[in-house]
């Protein structure tokens, strides 16, 4: 059992040592890795301003096409809204001429022939109106006028009976 403790030992020895140097490695390797950084840190900060000044310049491009790309479509729209336009109007004014020949009347005829409707009507409610208020008006002259007559004969009879 003795000589189990002491190889233990021995091994536990040679186990403190092996981590105890591999620390040192680790240690220095990270001193070698900040030694590095700081030399090429210069030369890295160079070349990366060098590559974001060449993507700034393309993004400076795609952003110019891409301008130029919308002002080409706006004008496109802009022709092609006018061509559909003008093609509306020579499909509507053909229509129009079709409807014209076969005799359909116009948006224009039909509302012309509206308005003078309504105005008929009008003239109508107000002749119907002024027609009542004669026929209210003659009424009791017609039965003053019958009222006459009777009287007339009732006297005439009394003087016949006389």
């Amino acid at each position: 059992m003795t000589k189990n403790i002491k190889e233990l030992e021995q091994e536990e020895e040679e186990l403190s040592q092996a981590v105890r140097s591999s620390a040192q490695q680790i240690w220095q390797a990270g001193l070698g890795a900040f030694a590095k950084a700081q030399q090429e840190g210069g030369r890295e900060f160079t070349r990366l301003v060098r590559d974001g000044s060449e993507l700034q310049k393309r993004a400076r491009q795609v952003e110019d096409a891409t301008d130029t790309v919308a002002r080409k479509a706006e004008r496109s729209s802009r022709r092609a809204s006018g061509t559909w336009g003008k093609l509306e109007q020579v499909f509507e004014e053909r229509v129009a001429r079709a409807l014209a020949t076969i005799g359909v009347p116009a948006r224009s005829e039909m509302e012309a022939l509206n308005h003078r409707i309504d105005e008929l009507e009008r003239m109508l409610a107000e002749l119907a109106g002024e027609h009542r208020r004669q026929a209210a008006q003659k009424k009791p002259a017609a039965k003053a006028a019958t009222k006459k007559p009777a009287a007339k004969r009732t006297a005439a009879k009394r003087g016949a009976a006389e």
